[in-house]
């Protein structure tokens, strides 16, 4: 009996984050290593699977190193799974990536997957020997862009060897599977290379501990979905299907294409806290809670509620800090506004000072004023009409509007004979108050050549 070339390529067990493709990002990995196992159940009735664990680290230079085991599935007839003895052989695989260029969100690498050696037993023998069938050279270009609260991250690549098509989905009828002298045949749907593509978008929903992702891919043969649940920042829980456009080809017998159901678990260390480290789209920084001891340049790592707690104070005083810049913007403005009504004030009650020294002055000018006229009605009346002609001058020294005293100054001109000086000042004071009536009559009378010495005005 002979049997076919089991498929070692166990999902979630190579480098990245996707299920069997290749990833690139333009960020360090926020990890220093992972390990887990996956799993894909092809049957269970009779039971069939492959299983394997890996292990990978981004070293220095953008370098990546990966190491995974793998035992593939029985690839007897279903009739004969556990009935022959037979044990499927276990592998041992290397996994090489190099990230050679960024720009902005695009990144290129370069890889070298699959350096298997499998314990199959041999003419000569059990012992290692490398099965070149599944070396795979690789170039993967990835872009990632943020979509409100999710983040997608893309990958598109060209491979050789376990990303060429391949399929030998051909089943065996039962008198088939029970002769003991059947021969497969085992047939290739392609060439030795072949595309492959995939996405994952990162989900805002348990974002503390990283996110659930969803993942979609074709691998160069098939389909696979998955998704990858964070249990806590450090633990990853890894669900999928695989090839699941030959579903309906469960119950055939096991081959390279088969389709599966898959299970895997995945522990990440830490580089620890980092601002800025990380990418998104893909697990976030694990963890992110670690606290730098002061002057010792060590740090204490953090419990994620501790780590939230701080997140969110953070965010607090931030807020806090950006209302007291607003306050104080404000408070200086106000200050300059308080400044400029002060100035106003100042300003008006100078003028209200100077108008209150004017209005004094002016009250005083005017008490002294009336005092000469009061003192030139007396010399008027008595004859000294000099005199009285002084204190007048002096009255309009002090007070230069008054109507009063230019009506005087004409009545004694008049009295002095001298009648065009003391018409003149009668104007005058007419001008200076339209309403003296006494004034208007006397230059009446003046004009209709009526006035005589006893109409002189003596007020």
């Amino acid at each position: 009996m002979s049997v076919s070339s089991g498929a070692s390529r166990v999902a979630y067990t190579r480098p990245g984050f996707m299920m069997k493709i290749p990833t690139s990002s333009t960020t360090q990995a926020p990890y220093l290593f992972r390990t887990g196992f996956g799993i894909e159940l092809h049957r269970f009735d009779p039971f069939n699977s492959a299983k394997g664990i890996y292990f990978d680290m981004e070293l220095g230079k953008n370098f990546t190193l990966g190491f995974s085991s793998v035992q593939t599935a029985d690839s007897t007839a279903p009739a004969l799974l556990g009935k022959t003895g037979y044990t499927p052989p276990v592998e041992f695989g290397f996994h090489l990536q190099q990230r050679v260029y960024t720009y902005n969100n695009v990144s290129l690498s370069l890889g070298l997957q699959d350096i298997v050696f499998q314990n199959a037993e041999t003419s000569g023998g059990s012992g290692l020997s490398l099965d070149p069938e599944q070396l795979s050279f690789f170039v993967v270009v990835s872009s990632e862009k943020d979509l409100g609260k999710y983040h997608l991250s893309t990958f598109m690549g060209f491979g050789s060897g376990g990303f060429a098509p391949a399929d030998t989905i051909k089943a065996l009828s039962t008198s088939e599977e029970t002769s003991s002298s059947t021969t497969e045949v085992t047939t290739s749907g392609g060439t030795k290379s072949g595309v492959f593509v995939g996405v994952i978008m990162n989900t805002p929903y348990l974002k503390k501990w990283g996110g659930i992702d969803i993942v979609g891919e074709f691998d160069g043969t098939g389909i696979n979905v998955g998704l990858r649940i964070p249990l806590t920042s450090d633990y990853r829980l890894n669900l999928g299907f695989t090839h699941i456009e030959k579903l309906p080809d469960w119950k055939s017998r096991y081959w390279e294409g088969h389709p599966g159901i898959t299970l895997g678990f995945d522990m990440a260390v830490p580089r620890g806290f980092k601002k800025g480290s990380g990418r998104s789209g893909v697990p976030s920084p694990l963890p992110r809670g670690q606290l730098k001891l002061p002057a010792t340049g060590q740090y204490e790592t953090l419990s994620s509620s501790m780590d939230s707690t701080l997140a969110m104070a953070d965010f607090a005083v931030h807020t806090v800090r950006d209302s007291m810049n607003m306050l104080r913007n404000e408070m200086r403005n106000l200050m300059v506004q308080l400044a400029a009504i002060e100035q106003q004030s100042q300003f008006l009650e100078d003028s209200l000072l100077s108008m209150k020294l004017s209005r004094n002055v002016d009250e005083k000018n005017m008490n002294e004023a009336m005092r000469h006229l009061s003192r030139s009605l007396r010399y008027f009346y008595a004859g000294d009409y000099r005199a009285a002609l002084q204190e007048v001058e002096s009255a309009l020294d002090l007070n230069p509007n008054m109507a009063l005293a230019y009506a005087r100054r004409g009545s004694i001109y008049y009295k002095l004979g001298d009648t065009q000086r003391a018409t003149i000042n009668w104007n005058l004071a007419l001008r200076l108050d339209p309403e003296y009536d006494d004034v208007r009559n006397i230059l009446k009378a003046l004009h209709e050549n009526r006035l005589n010495s006893t109409s002189i005005v003596e007020e």
